[in-house]
């Protein structure tokens, strides 16, 4: 390898370590207009299961208010990230919720430790709305 090309591999090794270092932009929808774009029409405003289109629905929204009560007191993130991603419920035909990960992938990514210590990159929107649902827990 000669000089050139040694120094041209160490200024793009050097511009992507540079540009890890930058700062992602902030989230353009809040949880909150998330919430109310995609899921407030079937979960009702307050998160109960009662929005306009519940009734019309085979299967009843579920009571978002309930998340950590039904989990044992404890908000499980993950599980929550994953229910609206659709990742845990890919070929599970009996939801009638929309799998919601191709419309929250666009945008900045975040990192989140969903509880086993290791920060995992997820879209921030995802993040953003789990964290509005949190929020709602009673």
């Amino acid at each position: 390898m000669n000089n050139r090309s040694f120094a041209f591999g160490r200024a793009v090794m050097g511009l992507a370590m540079l540009s890890a270092c930058v700062p992602k932009p902030a989230v353009t929808a809040s949880g909150h207009d998330l919430y109310t774009t995609f899921c407030q029409s079937c979960h009702g405003e307050g998160g109960k299961g009662d929005g306009p289109l519940a009734a019309e629905l085979a299967k009843k929204p579920a009571d978002l208010t309930r998340i950590a009560r039904r989990n044992g007191g404890t908000f499980p993130l993950a599980k929550v990230m994953s229910t609206i991603d659709g990742y845990t419920r890919k070929n599970d035909h009996g939801s009638i919720m929309p799998e919601m990960g191709l419309v929250l992938k666009d945008g900045p990514m975040t990192t989140v430790d969903t509880g086993d210590g290791i920060e995992t990159p997820v879209p921030a929107s995802l993040l953003a709305l789990a964290d509005y649902l949190r929020g709602l827990q009673v």
